[in-house]
């Protein structure tokens, strides 16, 4: 690709005041309306001395949700929602310093009102979109804590953990799938760098079941984490809504013990069809065995804490660097991956279904290349708001996928934006002051882009 010989000497001049550059906020923001977004927001009340923040939450809450939705990764980015003839298309719009102002206004109080909100939204658009098909039959509730790197020794909350030598914060969130779907974010939370990653799981399992049961997980709901969430809290959170789960356990004296009462003949093979890496070694893994057996866990607690439930093993052939020395192999030793579960599925699908707890890290790593590349502000309360801010935009991306096509459904949020969003538009009014958006012709993406925007414009459906 060249530039046209015609076209060498290029000159360039900002002067169009009908072009914007993110036409896809047309479509997203009317599903988001149609969610019930901007009254939900309204309930956000944020009081202050001088009223500078909490003044009309509706509007930030929509401005900051629009300019994640279209790329912006920090708060002076929310600057991209105020060119050329965006507020000919949008009414409302906020300047980053009043997003900003607005963020760092809340408090603990404040987070929890806006994660009501969010988790309403996105029973919302679960209602009004395809978002979780298959949700009512078998849903997936993934937990997961990662950490985010920060700089600056004024970032409230920074702590050197787990990553030595970085000062970071600790995030926690659930993220929901079906067997069909590409995982969306239920709840949220985040924590100082040294928070442990157990600390306060019982109770942020049992507001993920409840998220979930509000997005339409009214079947079978499995929560998978690995094994820093093996306790017996979170076990009876589970188990006090109607749930299962499916535990990562780790070594220890009682769970080896159990594994070396499994019958030789007991072992089944089984294949995955897509390999993973193996944690012990770094090889990648897409050929095993599996056996279960009863197990008892918790024994030190009291007898109305102790779960019994099937201790799922898979074992991995431990390779023996010396056999291609030419020495032979003397006895097959294992590698031994146990999982605690009450899954209601037989073995080898209970077993498949928790590998695939991986998908959490989709979710994680398109946050971290994107919105949550960086926490933007010095203030706790207002990273915390930023990172539910960031869950409802990836839920909106996500429902705006499904109703595009097939192939967006299950696309990255990266793809979402170039496909569907970054897509510039020149605005014309006729004589009856209706709008018109005209696109770029042979737009790769023109028939997903029209069936979002005709889906979200039709008359909604009757109750």
């Amino acid at each position: 690709m060249q530039v046209c010989h015609a076209a060498a000497s290029v000159s360039a001049v900002f002067d169009a005041p009908n072009l914007i550059a993110d036409a896809g906020l047309l479509p997203l923001i009317r599903l988001a309306e149609r969610a019930g977004l901007p009254e939900l927001a309204a309930s956000v009340r944020i009081e202050d001395a001088d009223n500078s923040g909490g003044a009309n939450p509706a509007a930030k809450v929509m401005s900051l949700l629009s300019a994640m939705c279209a790329g912006a990764d920090s708060i002076d980015d929310a600057g991209r929602l105020r060119h050329g003839a965006m507020d000919r298309a949008f009414t409302g719009v906020r300047a980053p310093s009043t997003l900003g102002t607005f963020l760092r206004s809340f408090t603990h109080g404040h987070n929890r009102q806006l994660h009501r909100v969010h988790r309403r939204f996105l029973a919302g658009l679960a209602r009004h979109t395809p978002l979780l098909p298959g949700a009512g039959q078998v849903m997936f509730i993934d937990i997961d804590p990662t950490h985010r790197r920060v700089y600056g020794h004024a970032k409230q909350g920074a702590e050197v953990g787990r990553l030595k030598g970085q000062r970071t914060l600790h995030l926690i969130l659930a993220t929901f799938s079906t067997q069909v779907a590409r995982p969306v974010i239920g709840a949220v939370r985040l924590r100082r760098g040294k928070a442990a990653d157990v600390r306060g799981a019982a109770s942020f399992v049992a507001e993920s079941l409840a998220i979930a049961k509000e997005t339409g997980g009214t079947g079978i709901r499995l929560v998978r984490a690995d094994s820093k969430f093996y306790t017996a809290d979170v076990v009876a959170a589970c188990r006090r809504t109607g749930a299962h789960f499916s535990l990562t356990t780790g070594m220890n004296p009682s769970i080896a013990a159990a594994i070396g009462r499994i019958a030789e003949d007991s072992w089944v093979p089984i294949r995955y069809p897509d390999a993973f890496v193996d944690p012990d070694t770094g090889e990648m893994v897409s050929d095993a065995e599996v056996a279960e057996i009863q197990y008892t866990a918790f024994t030190s607690r009291k007898k109305s804490e102790q779960v019994t439930a099937r201790l799922i093993v898979r074992r991995v052939k431990r390779l023996n660097a010396e056999v291609t020395q030419g020495q032979g192999e003397l006895f097959t030793t294992w590698r031994y991956h146990p999982v605690f579960t009450d899954s209601p599925f037989p073995m080898l699908e209970a077993e498949l279904d928790h590998r695939r707890h991986a998908v959490v890290e989709q979710a994680i790593a398109d946050g971290k290349s994107g919105l949550l590349a960086h926490l933007p502000s010095g203030d706790f309360q207002a990273n915390a708001a930023w990172l539910t801010l960031w869950a409802m935009s990836h839920n909106l991306l996500r429902a705006a996928g499904a109703l595009a096509s097939a192939f967006h459904a299950k696309a990255t949020t990266a793809t979402l934006r170039a496909h569907l969003v970054n897509v510039p538009a020149r605005l014309a009014r006729t004589a009856r002051t209706y709008l018109i958006a005209h696109l770029p012709e042979r737009w790769p993406w023109r028939d997903a882009w029209m069936s979002l925007f005709e889906a979200v414009h039709r008359p909604p459906s009757p109750a």
